[in-house]
């Protein structure tokens, strides 16, 4: 039981207050990205970040995993530290782990140009974030190997600085996992081919919020996005077989994304055939410690 909400809807309000009707430990997994340092008005709206934080920890399930998107905003041609903050307040002040920082690169322009001080900004943050242990991890294996084949020992540095050889016997496929820095295609048309999503003024490519769902829930799992926005989330758990739920603020970001799910129709995601995905967490501690 979800209290008030049913599955795969998506609900207007303020998101700390519509979760305070959530139970206990119901989320598998999450993924918001939230307006940041005032880089976008959306309508004038504010958000508490200590409270909504504090209600992603309760709803999370022991085991689950959370994923926040953000970056920082500059005042004086510095940078806000914004990030840095809430990431040390997910794990002290809520109890979060934080399982890792990964690298959500911009294949395309800036948004903004820095000035004349800095470089342009390509990135965002994606903080990884675990309820205890990880109970999911499907690492997806897309990053072509430099050498195939039989090899019978390699190298592992230890701490001490030396190199020590392993004999393992063991095969270098054609792909290896990923590593945690993502890159995507920006600008329109190539974040969402839903042009009407366009309407949103922050949008997050859907293959971003698909390689997460795959990554950290599985079929049959309840994946929330408490500021739902244009309903990137929401569409790929719909299409990724999860169940979704979704808050938002403003009523016309919630009508939009309501289409946008509509829209789409109820389909197992298709990997396209140089990916693939792996499930089988026991498998991870035969992988050698230095891949090529």
């Amino acid at each position: 039981m979800l209290g008030p909400y049913k599955l795969n809807q998506i609900y207007c309000g303020e998101c700390s207050a519509m979760m305070d009707a959530l139970p206990d430990g119901c989320i598998d997994f999450w993924l918001t990205s939230p307006p940041y340092d005032n880089q976008r008005t959306y309508h004038g709206y504010t958000f508490d970040f200590e409270r909504i934080a504090m209600q992603l920890y309760r709803v999370t399930k022991p085991g689950g995993v959370g994923v926040w998107v953000v970056a920082d905003g500059t005042e004086d041609f510095c940078e806000s530290l914004t990030s840095a903050k809430q990431k040390i307040y997910f794990v002290e002040g809520c109890g979060f782990n934080l399982l890792d920082t990964m690298i959500y690169q911009k294949d395309g322009y800036p948004a903004q140009y820095p000035g004349m001080m800095r470089y342009m900004g390509a990135f965002e943050y994606m903080i990884i974030l675990s309820k205890g242990r990880p109970g999911t991890y499907n690492p997806i294996r897309d990053r072509i190997n430099k050498s195939i084949g039989e090899r019978s020992k390699f190298t592992q540095r230890q701490k001490d600085g030396s190199t020590k050889y392993t004999n393992t016997g063991f095969t270098i496929g054609k792909l290896s996992n990923r590593n945690n820095i993502w890159t995507y295609p920006t600008g329109y048309l190539k974040v969402t081919g839903d042009r009407e999503a366009y309407s949103h003024p922050a949008i997050f490519p859907e293959s971003l919020a698909r390689d997460h769902i795959i990554s950290w829930s599985n079929p049959g799992d309840l994946v929330l996005d408490p500021m739902v926005g244009s309903g990137t989330t929401a569409k790929q758990a719909h299409l990724l077989g999860r169940h979704y739920l979704g808050f938002d603020i403003s009523e016309e970001y919630c009508q939009l994304a309501r289409r946008r799910v509509a829209n789409v129709e109820a389909q197992p995601f298709l990997l396209p055939p140089t990916v693939e995905v792996n499930s089988k967490l026991e498998q991870l501690s035969m992988l050698p410690k230095e891949e090529e």
